[in-house]
């Protein structure tokens, strides 16, 4: 996937290509979500493998605003750990460690997400900071991403461990998602569930998830002291 924000007739606008209607429909769903959270709504056009977003603030004469940047923000962090240069691919096969966390529920968030061999090596660390969000948001947005990431780089099945029972239960049925704010995030990632040959969820005590929360904390610690955190 390769894209450029432009400024176009007082609207900020990127064209995505895909390799093909699926994926295409993935990422319609993760913009939903974003749409939903950040309660700012683009203009989704899609043909087949493209897609199409432009970003106004109706509110301020059609304009691009600091809602606008934040949407292309959250946008461009669906994408920032799988196209680094030094991104690589992963065994068919890995385990997915994941969490989220809000200083205040609501308030200042981030994902963290830890890809590992199934021999428990190491392979990809990584940190997302949020904005302004749930705690529960923030747990599926660190499952959207490490599942974003790990079909990017190539792995085919995946065990998910984390440490909220209520996403690993709502993941595998047996809670119903009773929130209306969580239905666009857990919809989008049972999409993702579906691009996969296997996906599995297990429910793991915290000091088992101590490397994803490590992720978490790190990038709260660097928005808070304004340093740059990598997307």
């Amino acid at each position: 996937m390769s894209s450029l924000w432009q400024t176009t007739d007082n609207k900020l606008y990127q064209k995505f290509t895909f390799k093909d209607f699926d994926e295409a429909t993935v990422f319609i769903n993760n913009v939903a979500v974003i749409a939903s959270e950040l309660n700012h709504h683009p203009t989704i056009k899609n043909t087949y493998n493209t897609v199409e977003l432009w970003l106004s603030t109706h509110d301020a004469g059609d304009v691009v605003t600091d809602k606008d940047k934040a949407f292309a923000k959250r946008v461009d962090a669906l994408f920032g750990g799988a196209e680094k240069p030094s991104a690589t691919l992963l065994p068919k096969e890995i385990k997915l460690f994941a969490d989220g966390g809000s200083r205040g529920n609501p308030g200042p968030s981030a994902s963290g997400y830890v890809l590992m061999t199934m021999e428990n090596e190491v392979l990809v660390e990584r940190g997302v900071y949020l904005g302004i969000t749930t705690n529960n948001q923030a747990e599926y947005q660190a499952l959207r991403f490490g599942l974003e990431d790990a079909f990017k780089r190539g792995a085919r099945q995946v065990s998910v461990y984390m440490d909220s029972l209520l996403v690993i239960n709502q993941m595998k049925g047996i809670f119903k998602v009773k929130n209306r704010d969580l239905w666009p995030i857990h919809a989008a990632i049972a999409e993702q569930v579906k691009q996969f040959k296997k996906v599995t969820f297990t429910h793991v005590p915290r000091e088992l998830n101590k490397l994803a929360d490590a992720e978490v904390n790190k990038t709260l610690d660097a928005e808070a002291e304004g340093k740059p955190v990598s997307v």
